[in-house]
């Protein structure tokens, strides 16, 4: 027996949505997760909102982790190395690895593949000190 269901997707059939992880992205389910009964979750995120203070320092509770850079940028710190994400580029976010979003480019759209599909975001202490954002110019 299955455990998982065939799932297609089409662009018109899901809508981003402001409920996710951050208030200042926008998020569009694939379907992943209802196929795989919770154990992947696919989605696309984009940029919403000029980046002011950034994720924070956190860590995820995940077994898999991945961000595919689709357009525009993004500026992170893993752990104490800044790490520029452009597009094209994939990341594989190691279980537990303490990072921190800092600043992205207003075209800025990722696929983000993690599982299990309802991982926990942990804040964490500061590792070193964050650049500041470049802001969006008007």
């Amino acid at each position: 027996m299955l455990d998982t269901l065939f799932s297609h997707v089409k662009p018109m059939d899901t809508v981003f949505r402001g409920d996710g992880l951050r208030d200042f992205f926008l998020y569009r389910d694939l379907g992943i997760s209802e196929a795989t009964g919770g154990k992947v979750i696919a989605q696309l995120v984009v940029a919403h909102n000029a980046p002011e203070k950034g994720t924070g320092w956190h860590r995820h509770e995940a077994e898999f982790h991945i961000v595919i850079m689709l357009r525009g940028w993004a500026r992170f710190m893993y752990e104490d190395q800044e790490t520029l994400v452009s597009a094209g580029d994939c990341v594989h976010q190691r279980p537990g690895v303490r990072h921190f979003l800092f600043d992205y480019s207003p075209d800025m759209e990722y696929l983000e593949i993690v599982g299990p599909a309802d991982f926990k975001t942990i804040d964490v202490e500061p590792v070193c000190p964050i650049p500041a954002p470049r802001g969006w110019a008007i």
